[in-house]
C-alpha cells in the first residue's frame, strides 16, 4: 500500500516538474503575428487586385487574376524555401489564406522531386490538393443538382 502512496506522490511532484520546464505558449503574440502577416497577404492581394481592375478587367476577371498572382509567388517562394519561414514566424496568418494552400501543395510536391518528375513531383503535387478538389467539385455537383430541383 505504501507504494500506491509513493507513485501517487511522485507523479505529483513529477507533473509540478514538468510544469515549471514547459514552455508557456504565447498566445497573444502568436495571434497579433499571425494578423500581421495575414492582414500583409491580404494587403498585397489587394493591391494586385487594384491593379488588374485599373488594366481594365471585370471584377470577376481581376479576382481570377489575384489569386492566380498570389498562388504563382506563393508556390515561387516555397521553392525558394522563402514560405516555411512566413509561415513559421506568421503561424496561422501564412497558412490560412490561398497561398499557404499553394505552399501545402508545392511543399509536398518537393518532398519527392529526387524521385523523377512524374513519380515523385507530379504524383505528390496532388496529395493536398486532391481530397480538396475532390470535396469541392462533388459538393458544386450537389449544390447545382439542389439548385436545378428546388428552385
Amino acid at each position: 500500500m505504501s507504494e500506491a502512496i509513493v507513485s501517487e506522490k511522485q507523479r505529483k511532484e513529477y507533473a509540478a516538474i514538468v510544469s515549471r520546464v514547459k514552455p508557456k505558449p504565447r498566445v497573444w503574440r502568436n495571434m497579433f503575428w499571425a494578423f500581421v502577416v495575414g492582414g500583409l497577404i491580404c494587403l498585397i492581394g489587394q493591391v494586385f487586385y487594384n491593379y488588374f481592375l485599373s488594366l481594365g478587367l471585370s471584377l470577376n476577371q481581376a479576382g481570377a487574376a489575384t489569386s492566380s498572382s498570389l498562388v504563382f509567388i506563393a508556390a515561387f517562394l516555397t521553392g525558394l524555401g522563402l514560405y516555411d519561414e512566413v509561415s513559421r514566424f506568421g503561424g496561422a496568418g501564412g497558412i490560412v489564406p490561398i497561398t499557404g494552400f499553394a505552399n501545402s501543395m508545392v511543399a509536398s510536391a518537393l518532398e519527392y522531386r529526387a524521385e523523377g518528375l512524374i513519380f515523385g513531383v507530379g504524383a505528390r503535387l496532388f496529395t493536398i490538393a486532391g481530397p480538396v478538389l475532390v470535396w469541392g467539385i462533388t459538393t458544386a455537383w450537389v449544390a447545382g443538382i439542389l439548385y436545378y430541383f428546388f428552385r
